[in-house]
């Protein structure tokens, strides 16, 4: 859970479109709009934030947000597309790295994965053989009576390349994979 007085997405964008086949996919859309016209992305993740209006005044409101975070891939010759949802809405279109023909099947241990994210590590790799979670609460105080709290997650996922291989942990920060090393 996030807790914050202002929300990242409240933050001004351009439009976004996705085209899913010759049908467009537009911010504003419901989330059962979107699977209608392209389909179950591979991979799904989920947070909350918590959004407070009027803290130190005589009357605080704090609201849970939920964002959903679908993942798309269109194969090797096109861009993945992470789209999140804020409470049901498309909120936010992101375009990623290349797609792959087969989830999981393109994989090289020897690869540093930092930087991708997790949609783009399971497109590569798969889904971990073991997931490990933990949150840090971060409270910020910009200025007097202000505070911005919001959880960090924190993810080791383990995949085990066989006997032959190694096991390797990637650690991922706020959904962004940004360490790997060898058990």
């Amino acid at each position: 859970t996030n807790f914050s007085s202002t929300t990242p997405m409240a933050l001004a964008r351009p439009a976004a479109a996705m085209r899913c086949g010759n049908r467009l996919v537009t911010d504003g859309a419901q989330d059962f709009q979107v699977r209608e016209r392209c389909g179950d992305p591979f991979f799904t993740d989920r947070y909350t934030d918590i959004v407070v209006v009027g803290r130190d005044g005589p009357l605080e409101r704090q609201r849970e947000v939920q964002y959903d975070v679908w993942y798309y891939n269109f194969g090797p010759r096109q861009l993945m597309r992470r789209l999140v949802f804020r409470d049901g809405l498309l909120a936010q279109e992101d375009t990623l790295g290349y797609g792959v023909d087969r989830i999981g099947e393109d994989c090289d241990p020897n690869r540093l994965l930092g930087g991708l994210s997790a949609g783009e590590l399971v497109a590569r790799c798969g889904e971990p053989a073991s997931r490990r979670s933990r949150n840090d609460t971060i409270v910020r105080r910009p200025a007097p009576g202000i505070e911005r709290w919001r959880d960090e997650r924190r993810e080791d996922w383990v995949y085990d390349f066989g006997d032959r291989r190694y096991v390797r942990i990637v650690r991922l920060v706020d959904r962004v994979a940004y360490i790997n090393h060898d058990i």
